[in-house]
């Protein structure tokens, strides 16, 4: 590298040097400095990979060797041979009569932003936690934080997993939506735990070939939705990839929705919810990341479809009443309800959540089916349903497996894609799902028996702060499932900011080592507190998620313990002193 030589610095005696083999020097920063095989060379002396001096190393061959974790670097221009050490830096030398003189700060050769972008592509090709971690940390303090991970994440996920969107894009695309609910310092933990989980995913699997699109650019929505859905009929993901891909192409963001939509409720509740609850996931991500990312997105989601189980073909949906059949009855019935209930408009009554709880499907069908005829829109009815699905979660009762609280989850989390899909598209369809999921909510009745207490108001005086130290310390401690929600609503009865309270639960949720379910839930209960109107539910959703967290916590914390020292390291912190 051409460097004037009036930028460098006098910082030793080559004759000590030499003798020394190698010394520390601080032209502002700690400078390592070795003479090895009659040249002299200058590096960092902070190792990359986790701050040890890399003076205590040995150099042999031309190769410096950190001895804290064994990490080697080319000693001239700083190569790792490990990917995970990452590229040490070296400075400039010249030798001038018996001085070592260098260049402290010279100029780089990629930007901060492309290096860390970099680095996180390394970290999730690898899956190496703490290099994802630093970049995440990195990325943040060039003012790349959100969009470059997210994007990075994405494109790596549709790309490096034959199975295509699975739960670490899912948890990845959660984290974006959480992410403007969380307190400054949690929002990079939010990403960092993403792009973990889609690293976690894609390891040690084959990547992803991606079809095309037809040529016909004339091919309309009625066209391409049929054709979509006679393929995923048929679990013919090739063909079913380039019907989508032609839909990105030719329709609207709306038109694109439907034809999905149509296509996953042509089955009742496909794999346990989860097919749509991906399909949600992978459209709000591209709210975040912008429309021209939809093709590789959502062909990612198609496999999601055509290899999907289907509950219709479960006995818990046919014995000892067949709901399924209950809910292809009433899906055949909806154009003429649809037809009934336009230009009517319909209010949510105070009873109607309460009425999709009770015991008898029949009579859940017709509650649904006489609001649809009132003018109730599907975003009115998922709205609810979701409320219903809430209350099971509200309600679980803790003398049960402790797999059931996937249970009630998965029903919870199906109704909430439900509702982002209503929000998205009025398609007709949109209503086949809340008719679905609340035969979902009816078959997870017995999981609320007994009911677990709603918490009673709280008419005390403790301080909202208070009351939110609390809530973390309750998730330090197993089993205390029902003192969580009592502090969750003692905080709305003492007038505390949901705001607050949301980020306090940010913050229990993520320096857990969260899985899947507990990230999901978090997220969705956010989101239906954000989209309804309605305070008891709004209340609801943050009881029954400071429930389902309480249940799974505390864990170990070893991606916290990995995220911690990434940003000691980013405060150029010493780890390896007590």
């Amino acid at each position: 590298m051409a460097t004037d030589s009036s930028e460098y610095v006098r910082v030793a005696d080559r004759s000590a040097l030499e003798e020394a083999k190698s010394m520390v020097v601080n032209p502002g920063h700690a400078i390592a400095l070795f003479h090895h095989e009659d040249e002299v060379y200058a590096v960092d002396n902070r190792c990359p990979h986790m701050g040890f001096p890399l003076t205590q190393g040995t150099v042999e061959d031309g190769i410096l060797t950190c001895h804290w974790h064994h990490a080697r670097f080319e000693l001239s221009e700083g190569d790792t041979f490990d990917i995970w050490a990452d590229d040490v830096q070296t400075f400039p030398v010249e030798l001038r009569d018996d001085g070592v003189y260098l260049d402290p700060d010279p100029e780089s050769t990629v930007s901060v932003e492309t290096h860390w972008r970099n680095r996180l592509a390394d970290g999730l090709q690898e899956n190496l936690r703490l290099v994802m971690a630093k970049a995440v940390l990195g990325l943040e303090a060039a003012d790349e934080g959100f969009y470059t991970p997210l994007e990075t994440g994405v494109n790596f996920g549709t790309k490096y997993r034959n199975m295509g969107w699975g739960p670490g894009l899912t948890i990845l695309g959660a984290m974006a939506n959480l992410h403007g609910d969380l307190a400054v310092s949690e929002k990079k933990r939010a990403l960092y735990t993403g792009v973990r989980y889609v690293a976690d995913d894609c390891a040690g699997e084959p990547p992803r070939f991606s079809q095309y699109q037809f040529e016909n650019r004339s091919l309309g929505k009625e066209r391409l939705k049929t054709w979509f859905r006679e393929t995923c009929e048929v679990r013919d993901a090739d063909g079913a990839e380039r019907c989508l891909l032609t839909a990105v192409e030719n329709l609207s963001p709306a038109d694109v929705a439907e034809v999905m939509i149509a296509a996953v409720t042509d089955h009742l509740y496909m794999d346990t919810g989860h097919t749509l609850d991906f399909i949600n996931k992978a459209f709000e991500t591209i709210d975040h990341l912008g429309w021209e990312h939809a093709g590789p997105i959502l062909a990612s989601t198609v496999p999601q479809i055509t290899n999907a189980s289907r509950s219709e073909e479960r006995s818990a949906w046919r014995q000892p009443i067949d709901v399924a059949q209950l809910c292809f009855d009433a899906h055949d019935r909806l154009p003429d309800l649809v037809a009934a209930g336009e230009g009517k408009t319909w209010e949510r009554p105070d009873e109607f959540v309460a009425e999709l709880l009770v015991d008898d499907p029949h009579a859940v069908m017709e509650t649904l089916t006489d609001a649809i005829r009132a003018g109730a829109t599907s975003e009115q009815l998922a709205s609810a349903v979701t409320a219903a699905a809430v209350r099971r979660t509200t309600r679980f009762s803790t003398s049960n497996e402790f797999s059931d609280w996937n249970t009630v989850h998965h029903t919870f989390s199906y109704a909430n894609a439900v509702h982002g899909m209503a929000r998205r598209t009025d398609a007709i369809e949109v209503y086949r799902g809340c008719l679905d999921a609340a035969m979902s909510v009816y078959l997870d009745r017995f999981l609320n028996t007994p009911p677990a207490p709603i918490p009673e108001p709280d008419a005390g005086d403790r301080a909202p702060a208070d009351i939110r130290d609390e809530l973390l310390e309750a998730f330090d401690e197993q089993g205390y499932v029902n003192e969580a929600a009592g502090l969750v609503n003692e905080h709305f009865d003492a007038g505390g900011d949901p705001a607050d309270l949301k980020q306090t639960l940010g913050e229990g949720l993520l320096r857990e080592d969260a899985n899947f379910h507990t990230l999901q839930n978090v997220e969705a209960a956010f989101r239906q507190f954000d989209c309804t109107a309605h305070e008891s539910d709004q209340r609801m959703a943050l009881v029954a998620t400071a429930r389902y967290m309480s249940a799974h916590f505390p864990t170990r914390r070893e991606a916290e313990q990995t995220y911690t020292i990434a940003e000691r390291l980013h405060r150029g912190e010493t780890i390896h002193e007590a």
